[in-house]
């Protein structure tokens, strides 16, 4: 056939680019539908974080109730009830133990510390310096109504936080007890394509995550029973209780150490001066020991956190997200790093772009 008489080819408009204009207004409503989604995202960061929060309870429930099934043959219903009563119980009772020993020994103390302030009194009184501090001293005493005021914002907040630890329980044993309907549910949302690699994402944050609980485990345990027998040795009133908390606290790395160091080093300065110091040296002795031997080995057989990445981690998550990015921060970093080693170094080893289109 000549080739002025073959027919030209119908352009396929469907392929052909948008126009400049249209092109500009498309990539427009992207980027602000991103800002919005990043806007959103952050002003709903607080229930995100209790998301965060129920779905890490349920994975202890969920771990220690497979755990009980595998151990002692045991129904699932049954095998359930136990992994949430059973560590509510264990928490109600240490803090419970750990409430009663605080309100006696600081009894104790509020009786024995107007004479300590006598004494301290006369102290200061025998030097000219001393007379100078306690001419200031009455300029330093906050009013009476301050004291009251910060005490109602205490309990104010210490109602939140009681409202806050509930929902987060009661969340995550939902969440525990149908684990498969919300993960099932989460990838249903995303495009058929991108389900395999959120399913791989999703099981290596969920191995990492248990990895992480277990060394966390270890060193909860070894500050609990050093606290407790250290203290005991001391002859810390209630250290069995106080060794307890301090291991449930060390959930919170650095920072749970002084939710029990303070009323510890308290009391034992209400004993002795020589109980008091000995207190601190337990204190520091198996805060160093945790730090640099425990939870390193522990750490680099289970996890792979580096320490300085979690200093830094409390600091960043404290100052964004308050209380609640603290408490969450080390888990939080954990999800980040396998996240991290998913998209960009298993990416890299299949020879993929998990990131692009």
């Amino acid at each position: 056939m000549n080739e002025a008489l073959r027919p030209s080819p119908v352009p396929d408009l469907s392929r052909r680019p948008p126009a400049g204009g249209v092109r500009v207004f498309r990539d427009g409503l992207l980027f602000m539908a991103a800002v919005g989604t990043a806007i959103l995202v952050w002003q709903l960061s607080q229930l995100l974080l209790v998301v965060f929060a129920c779905a890490l309870v349920a994975m202890m429930v969920a771990g220690f109730a497979t755990s009980l099934r595998r151990r002692l043959h045991l129904p699932f219903g049954l095998a359930f009830t136990l992994a949430v009563v059973l560590p509510l119980a264990f928490v109600v009772s240490a803090f419970s133990l750990f409430g009663a020993t605080m309100a006696a020994q600081f009894q104790l103390l509020l009786e024995s510390l107007p004479a300590a302030l006598r004494a301290a009194q006369d102290m200061l009184m025998a030097s000219e310096a001393g007379r100078r501090v306690l001419a200031e001293v009455p300029g330093l005493m906050p009013s009476g109504a301050r004291v009251i005021e910060v005490a109602q914002s205490v309990l104010s907040d210490l109602g939140t936080v009681v409202s806050m630890v509930a929902i987060i329980l009661v969340g995550g044993i939902y969440f525990a007890a149908q684990p498969r309907l919300y993960t099932r549910s989460l990838l249903a949302l995303l495009p058929p394509e991108r389900r395999l690699p959120a399913r791989r994402a999703w099981k290596r944050i969920v191995g990492s995550l248990h990895a992480w609980l277990k060394a966390q485990g270890v060193g909860m345990a070894f500050v609990g029973i050093a606290t407790g027998a250290g203290l005991s040795v001391v002859g810390i009133p209630g250290a069995p209780a106080i060794g307890l908390v301090a291991g449930l606290c060390e959930f919170v790395p650095y920072l749970g150490t002084f939710v029990v160091a303070i009323p510890a080093i308290l009391i034992g300065f209400s004993i002795s001066l020589e109980t008091g110091i000995w207190t601190i040296l337990v204190i520091i002795a198996v805060q160093q020991i945790q730090g640099n031997l425990v939870s390193p080995m522990a750490q680099s057989r289970l996890a792979d956190l580096p320490p300085a990445l979690t200093i830094f981690a409390l600091i960043a998550f404290g100052v964004l997200m308050g209380p609640l990015g603290v408490i969450l921060a080390v888990p939080l970093t954990v999800v980040g790093v396998a996240l991290l080693k998913e998209l960009v170094i298993a990416g890299r080893k299949r020879g993929v772009a998990p990131l692009a289109d």
